[in-house]
């Protein structure tokens, strides 16, 4: 009964063709913004103080769905949708350079980084190209097998070029969180039994655990593990088995469990976030359990507020620390419209009361494919309040509303997808009790733009999407002047023009080749690429600013692409300066000095590096390594330059390599940190900085101490020590460790004073309890009525009837007796005049719980709200 249970699948979006990109974009406004010197630190829940990014693709998509919504109402909260923030999905190798599906990451990314404002933006990436991806659905296989040749392919093309970008310091104020490969670790729960779940499932692992490691070594992604959703994985036969597999997947990374940050749910499907009217799963009706009816098939899990809890306490049990978050897909899941339920059956047969009851009106919870009557749940949202057990880091939208989830007929394609018989609504299935599907007719291949199914989404969404507000700027820019294009090559045409002005600020510009948007930039020059040569085209441009008002366009220019008769015969330079640097037992990085080409830069299309005569790899830079190589063993290694044209330069001089023996052990330890100082000291933090150590090897990061007490780690020469005591004196120390685990001697400490924790202003806390049995939950909420901003504050209060503190969230909790602590957690201690910050905890009662009768925030009386 718990092998069910498919879910939605889910590509990034196919809108790139369609009439929707020649609409202006209902994206965030993008601003030019000055990256940070140095990356921030890895923080518990990249989404608490953040924005999200807006695709501009999806966005146009959306809004040209609004033209034609024919309802204003409804073309209105299209418009809403535009706004939000949605995941880009690579689900391809060619998905990450951009192909005629849309564009590629580094667009994205670049988009990101204007969209940041003053604060961090999150930057959602779902990773999906697994070998032999989707191994028990049809509608989203893939294009890499479930062999050794495809895993390889998945390492080198497809996760390290993705890593490269990522890893790119342009991109280090981002904050990328990864949603890693999709359905995959769960089917190898519950459909282990098919054959070609049987064949993925090593490289599913293997995949993961890459994935996992290449990733996590950047400091600002943060890797977010799919975990299905109650309807698959909500059995207490298949949970705990997923929790264990989560758990040893995770202990098989270089980093183990702290590899992950945390693990999403529901993702492209739409099973509820919360089922108002069936609150309790242990019930029965008429004498029997409403678990056991039909739809939910004695699953204790009726929703997904219900299931990440239930994960949570499992993935924590396996060995998971207790700070992982969860996110909750709520893209489709919000089952809204006239078909909702207003109120709890009051039927006596527990199918009826199952089936009155439930906000889901799927015929079976294995209904995964573009189910008619689903509608868009809650909008995406940081630290939602209200689901202590879930644990919940955010809601998010990981599946872009309107995407297919697989084709309702037989479509030939080259992305390796197939037909499957649960997106055909005439379609009866065996694994559905012999019910029709209940799928949305005409739908188009998983991924592509589906215009029926994403009204419906919109009509049915509960909460029921805002129709928006008219915005207070309503000028659009002036519109740009002095259009020009430059030299053309077979495939490109650079343009450039004169800046637009506005009543506020222009925030970009919007790039059209006749009637289809092709890019926006920041500034005032955009080179368009992808075109076919011998042609000619004609591109205009519009600009835009903060409130989403768009220019009309541009006086048009025209451009042709050069002739592709002149045939590029010209190979590139050879490389030269091919160095190799310090190996591994099973790697060897090589670099190199770049090659020159006829064409000029443009003209270059990377390189092919070789061992022997074998090609390993290829790269775009100029710099490779190899790995899977044997311990001490030699290697020789060359590298050929190539053109856009194909054309393959002659081999470079050839550098030789030996891997290190497997039997050397490195012991010796890096050099003592010197220069040891302390900066500007806050009421909670000591800033610390000191001089890089050396290593006969390499140093890989150095730990900080206060005194005897490690308080952690850091890959820089700087560390921020928080979480102290006001008016506190401190000595610190650092060593230096490398990769064979060796260590330095202590450096020479520093001293250093926290400042007085001196009260500003007036506050107010609201508090609130929930008691059962013996225990409680609390949530408080903390408000600065004063004039100044708080740059820490600690919260104390004292219980009446002896209660207990038992877990706490978003704040350090500490107890002695009956007086109750609170102090700022490293991210929210910055607390603005007339700012609130919402804080909890779970505790204890031995059966009268009276709520606290004053509170103090930073020695300061507060009001009780």
């Amino acid at each position: 009964m718990s092998t069910h249970g498919k879910r939605a699948v889910r590509q990034r979006l196919r809108a790139a063709t369609t009439a929707a990109a020649a609409m202006a974009l209902l994206a965030a406004p993008l601003c030019i913004t000055t990256s940070a010197s140095a990356a921030e630190a890895h923080v518990d829940n990249p989404f608490a103080g953040a924005t999200q990014y807006v695709n501009p693709t999806y966005a146009a998509a959306v809004e040209s769905a609004a033209t034609r919504a024919g309802d204003a109402t409804l073309a209105a909260k299209m418009r809403t949708v535009a706004k939000q923030p949605t995941a880009v999905w690579m689900d391809r190798i060619s998905a990450i350079t951009g192909n005629a599906d849309g564009n590629g990451l580094k667009f994205h990314l670049d988009n990101a980084v204007a969209q940041k404002g003053s604060g961090p933006i999150v930057f959602n990436l779902v990773i999906y190209d697994l070998p032999g991806r989707d191994c028990f659905a049809l509608a989203s296989n893939g294009e890499l097998p479930a062999t050794d040749a495809g895993l390889a392919r998945y390492k080198t093309e497809y996760i390290d070029a993705i890593a490269a970008l990522l890893a790119d310091p342009k991109y280090q104020d981002l904050r990328i969180v990864a949603t890693i490969e999709p359905d995959s670790l769960p089917n190898l729960v519950t459909n282990i039994s098919e054959a070609a779940c049987q064949q993925a499932a090593p490289y599913y692992k293997a995949g993961v655990k890459y994935a996992l490691d290449k990733l996590h070594a950047i400091p600002n992604v943060y890797n977010y593990i799919d975990i299905g959703h109650s309807g698959w994985l909500g059995w207490d036969s298949n949970a705990g088995p997923s929790a264990t597999l989560f758990a040893d997947v995770a202990k098989t990374t270089t980093a183990g469990f702290a590899s992950i940050d945390g693990f999403v749910s529901d993702v492209a499907n739409t099973t509820p976030l919360v089922e108002p009217y069936l609150p309790d799963s242990t019930i029965s009706v008429g004498g029997t359990p409403i678990r056991s009816s039909s739809f939910y098939e004695w699953n204790f899990d009726f929703d997904e507020v219900d299931y990440t809890a239930h994960m949570y306490r499992l993935l924590t049990a396996a060995g998971f620390p207790s700070s992982i978050g969860m996110l909750v897909d709520t893209s489709r899941n919000g089952w809204g419209g006239s078909a909702r339920p207003t109120a709890t059956s009051t039927s006596t047969n527990h199918n009826t009361y199952v089936n009155e009851s439930k906000v889901d009106k799927r015929v079976h919870r294995g209904a995964w494919c573009n189910p008619l009557g689903a509608g868009i749940g809650e909008l995406p949202q940081a630290s939602p309040s209200g689901y202590t057990a879930s644990h919940l880091d955010a809601f998010v939208w990981i599946k872009p509303p309107g995407e297919s989830d697989g084709a309702s007929t037989e479509i030939e394609n080259d992305q390796g997808k197939r037909f499957d018989r649960m997106c055909d609504p005439t379609f009866v299935s065996p694994k559905l009790s012999n019910q029709l599907t209940g799928a949305t007719p005409g739908a188009p291949l998983a991924g592509q733009w589906f215009e029926a199914q994403f009204k419906t989404l919109v009509a049915n969404a509960y909460p029921a999407i805002p129709g928006g507000t008219t915005p207070t700027d309503t000028t659009a820019p002036s519109v740009p002047t002095g259009l020009t294009a430059g030299t053309t090559t077979q495939t490109s045409v650079p343009l450039s023009w004169t800046a637009s002005t506005d009543n506020v600020a222009v925030t970009g510009y919007d790039v059209y080749r006749g009637t289809t948007l092709v890019g926006t930039s920041t500034s005032t020059s955009y080179t368009v690429t992808g075109l076919s040569a011998a042609t000619a085209y004609s591109f205009t441009v519009r600009a835009k600013d903060a409130a989403g008002n768009v220019s009309a366009a541009s006086s048009a220019v025209s451009a042709t692409t050069q002739t592709g008769t002149v045939t590029d015969t010209t190979a590139p330079s050879v490389p030269t300066g091919l160095t190799a640097g310090t190996t591994t037992q099973t790697s060897v990085p090589l670099s190199w000095t770049a090659s020159t080409d006829n064409t000029g830069g443009s003209g270059l299309a990377g390189y092919e590096v070789y061992r022997g005569t074998t090609l390993v790899g290829t790269t775009t830079s100029t710099s490779y390594t190899v790995t899977g190589l044997t311990a001490a063993t030699a290697y020789s290694f060359t590298v050929k330059a190539k053109d856009l044209a194909g054309n393959l330069s002659a081999a470079s001089a050839v550098v030789s390599a030996t891997t290190q023996t497997g039997t050397i052990t490195d012991t010796t330890a890096p050099s003592v940190p010197t220069g040891l100082t302390a900066g500007t000291t806050t009421t909670t933090s000591v800033p610390l900085s000191w001089t890089a150590s050396t290593d006969n090897v390499a140093v890989t990061g150095y730990d900080v101490y206060r005194g005897t007490t490690l308080v952690g780690t850091t890959t820089s020469t700087s560390y921020t020590v928080t979480g102290l005591t006001a008016a506190t004196a401190y000595s610190f120390t650092v060593k230096a460790k490398d990769a064979a685990g060796n260590v330095s001697s202590a450096s020479s400490s520093v001293s250093a004073t926290t400042q007085t924790g001196t009260s500003t202003g007036a506050c107010s806390v609201k508090y609130t309890a929930s008691s059962w049995n013996t225990g409680f939950t609390a949530s408080v909420k903390v408000t600065n009525t004063g004039t100044s901003a708080l740059s820490s504050w600690s919260l104390g209060f004292s219980f009446a009837n002896g209660q207990k503190v038992t877990q706490g969230w978003s704040a350090d909790w500490t107890q002695s007796g009956t007086a109750v602590t609170a102090k700022n957690a490293a991210w929210n201690g910055t607390l603005g005049a007339g700012q609130s910050v919402d804080i909890g905890f779970n505790g204890s009662h031995t059966g009268t719980n009276n709520n606290p009768t004053a509170f103090t925030l930073n020695g300061a009386t507060c009001t009780i709200a």
